[in-house]
């Protein structure tokens, strides 16, 4: 593997990483629906001072405390905290009070110790530096520890090791992927935490110039300590750019340098306080990591590379958000899912990349309603049967595919002739709907529920079916059809209790068939002779362990020409007899 150069770094955001390139910066945060989400933008061009050593590391220091402070409470918002999101103003008041803290931990708080302290024991310019310098990293080390212990700043430092991970993998030469991220090492050697420590060191180098510079201006001058050491912290917070500039070009010379005895030597403080800043990342974590590398990765190689919105998520992790919120249902469901939520047939949904977060706010609504039991057809008042889409609710059964079978069968079965038909037990009409398409029959579509007819009647609107309320086949006269065709009750009472939850929404008078799943088999095929023509065909759906059963009936009765039609898993589907 060939090991790459990459200008790209990064920052450790709440539950995200933030990567920037030249040109371009993406941030990727996990929400808390465990859906990664990335916005990405183009920077503007860089200016003059960019470019010239010192000044572009003044520059970049700033920055990266404004942009620092931005992405942070930008993966906040995501996350949900709306009131952490800042305004411009806000932002910038942000940015002077985390320098104003830095600057009083880090700078005010060591040198009057330093003073403090020398005044009993040292005098020596260098000492006093040396001692402050001292002090100040120690309470640089100190703050770290204290705040690492901290359960949301760990997870912080988590994605910090999932963010050097990631660049460690590329400028490796490896792909990519989850498992290679995990192989690399926390530690870079252009991490943040390296120059912070960098900017210590180079601080005892200046500040140590600095005091001796004052001490022979302003030795003895000064009749009050406390003037004397205000003045020499003033003058050095006025030399902190230039401490800053200079660091910033060390870290650069030390990170660019070819892995010899002196550059392991220089970088080692570095990358061991890199321990206290980073840690071993989750697997999502470094997934988070990945997305955010690669977005900047394909902007700055591509300029027409569209720009990102934390409000458009990619289909894919809409799609793994519905399988883990609805583990048990089949794959396609998720798509129905996402076709009912944009409105859009199947085929449509390959040209969708993205959904918007009303449009997840809604996918949300129907998983919710999905675990609760509530069939997809029932949410979408829609099922697809035959080809056809038919409007369904609760109040009807929702056609299954296998009922197809039976259709094609009830078609064979009318054939060209202009036949009399009756659908027994049509709940939706998709019996009699997909007979009416399909046929030149005269059909008659009956179901004992008035709430059931009144879905088949939107259905069947347009065709030339008649709908009767009729219990069975009592509301007809003998000899009037030429086929009965019906998907009857047929689950044992005793089993509905053991359906999945989907099923059990549905009418319980469309599923229940009594003690032993037979009863309205009986019933209908003990009347049927008496309404069927001679010739007459009497075809019905059966439960897959039913087909001994019925057809022992169908004997009894003296059907003939009996024949059991299996579905597409081999099961027993359709019983068809003719008298």
């Amino acid at each position: 593997m060939e090991n790459k150069v990459s200008t790209i770094g990064g920052q450790a955001l709440l539950e995200g990483v933030m990567m920037r390139g030249q040109s371009s910066m993406a941030m990727s945060v996990r929400d808390s629906d465990g859906i990664i989400r990335t916005e990405s933008e183009r920077l503007k061009p860089q200016k003059w001072y960019n470019r010239v050593p010192i000044f572009r590391g003044v520059a970049a220091f700033i920055s990266s405390l404004y942009t620092g402070i931005s992405t942070l409470t930008r993966s906040a918002k995501v996350l949900g905290d709306e009131e952490e999101q800042l305004s411009n103003g806000a932002m910038t008041f942000a940015v002077f009070v985390g320098l104003l803290f830095a600057v009083v931990l880090f700078v005010v708080v060591p040198e009057l110790i330093a003073r403090l302290f020398n005044d009993y024991v040292f005098s020596h310019v260098l000492v006093k530096s040396l001692i402050a310098g001292v002090i100040r990293i120690a309470i640089f080390v100190l703050y770290l520890l204290l705040v690492s212990r901290m359960k949301d700043i760990k997870r912080t430092f988590m994605y910090h090791g999932a963010e050097h991970r990631t660049i460690n993998c590329y400028e490796s030469g490896m792909d990519l992927t989850v498992e290679n991220v995990q192989k690399c090492s926390t530690r870079h050697n252009r991490c943040g935490t390296t120059f912070l420590f960098i900017v210590m060191v180079v601080s005892i180098l200046i500040f140590a110039f600095i005091n001796w510079i004052l001490d022979l201006i302003f030795g003895g001058v000064f009749t009050s300590k406390a003037l004397e050491s205000l003045v020499y912290i003033v003058i050095k917070l006025i030399f902190l750019p230039l401490v800053a500039g200079i660091s910033y070009e060390v870290l650069k010379g030390v990170a660019k340098m070819p892995d010899n005895r002196l550059a392991k030597i220089l970088r080692a403080p570095g990358l061991a306080l890199q321990a206290l800043t980073t840690a071993i990342p989750d697997d999502d974590m470094a997934e988070v990591a990945i997305r955010s590398f690669i977005t900047v990765m394909k902007m700055e190689e591509n300029e027409n590379y569209p720009s990102l919105s934390f409000d458009n998520i990619k289909m894919n992790d809409a799609r793994a958000y519905i399988r883990r919120e609805l583990p048990d249902i089949e794959p396609v469901e998720a798509d129905w899912i996402l076709c009912e939520v944009f409105g859009i047939n199947r085929g449509e949904l390959a040209m969708r990349r993205y959904i918007t977060v009303d449009d997840l706010t809604k996918v949300k609504e129907i998983c919710a309603r999905r675990k609760s039991g509530e069939p997809l057809d029932y949410i979408a008042k829609t099922s697809h049967f035959y080809g056809y889409d038919l409007h369904v609710n609760s109040n009807v059964l929702i056609p299954r595919m296998e009922t197809e079978i039976l259709v094609t069968e009830a078609i064979n079965a009318i054939g060209e002739k202009n036949a009399d038909v009756l659908d027994l037990c049509t709940g939706s009409g998709c019996i009699a709907y997909a007979l009416a398409a399909n046929t030149s029959a005269n059909i008659i579509a009956s179901d004992i529920s008035d709430a059931a007819l009144e879905v088949a009647a939107k259905n069947l609107a347009g065709t030339n079916v008649i709908l009767v309320k009729s219990d069975l086949l009592n509301e007809f006269a003998f000899g009037s059809f030429d086929v009965i065709v019906s998907n009857p009750p047929y689950i044992r009472s005793a089993e509905i209790d053991l359906l999945a939850p989907e099923v059990k929404r549905q009418p319980r008078i469309a599923l229940d068939g009594g003690e032993d799943g037979l009863e309205f088999y009986k019933k209908i095929i003990t009347a049927a002779p008496s309404y069927l023509r001679p010739g007459g065909k009497l075809l019905l759906e059966i439960g897959h362990d039913q087909a001994e059963s019925v057809k022992q009936i169908l004997y009894t009765f003296r059907y003939r020409n009996v024949r059991v039609i299996q579905d597409l898993d081999g099961n027993d589907r359709v019983i068809i007899g003719q008298i």
